[in-house]
């Protein structure tokens, strides 16, 4: 229906799913991406990684496929804005601020309690919806923690702004490297 996000590696769409009478945001691979099988196996694997995070403060995944060379993640769509957009307006009032610190702190102990590490943690990665709640998306950067299947090479990746100082080193990222990304 219409494009709703632009990140380094995919763009996102608001689409309706006419089996589901739904709307869902859909997350696609441009076709340069689509072509390289490490892109793609990336993709699949953040697929995995986020359908198997069932938690109120993460966006779940409904959908993975691939339609004429095109790789897509379907997701649950939300009315929403980001922590990025938010803060163009200015600060928020320090009770807005505790409940999404509160909402993405418990998303992210969650994912770690599952072995994953986010490593992008930053204000356009959480969705906030008309109530105030905040949703924590993006994992295309994961970590699986305990097992040899990186979504990433060793190379450091992330937002420098917002990555822990180990990130940026390209050293060991732990739980303690999302919430200092959290803490920024």
């Amino acid at each position: 229906l219409e494009q709703i996000g632009l990140g380094g590696t995919a763009t996102v769409y608001k689409a309706y799913q006419p089996g589901m009478d739904r709307l869902v945001a859909l997350k696609v691979l441009p076709q340069h991406y689509a072509r390289d099988p490490r892109f793609v196996k990336r993709f699949e694997q953040e697929a995995r990684v986020i359908a198997k995070l069932e938690h109120r403060n993460i966006v779940p995944v409904y959908d993975f496929g691939e339609q004429d060379g095109t790789a897509y993640l379907a997701m649950r769509y939300l009315q929403a804005g980001t922590v990025k957009e938010i803060l163009s307006h200015g600060p928020l009032p320090l009770s807005d601020s505790a409940k999404l610190l509160s909402d993405i702190a418990s998303a992210l102990d969650y994912a770690h309690s599952q072995g994953v590490i986010h490593r992008d943690l930053k204000p356009s990665n959480i969705l906030v919806d008309k109530q105030g709640n905040a949703y924590l998306t993006d994992f295309g950067i994961a970590k699986v923690i305990e097992s040899t299947m990186e979504m990433t090479g060793s190379a450091a990746l992330g937002t420098p702004a917002y990555m822990a100082p180990e990130q940026t080193l390209g050293k060991t990222v732990t739980p303690q490297s999302d919430v200092y990304s959290l803490g920024v």
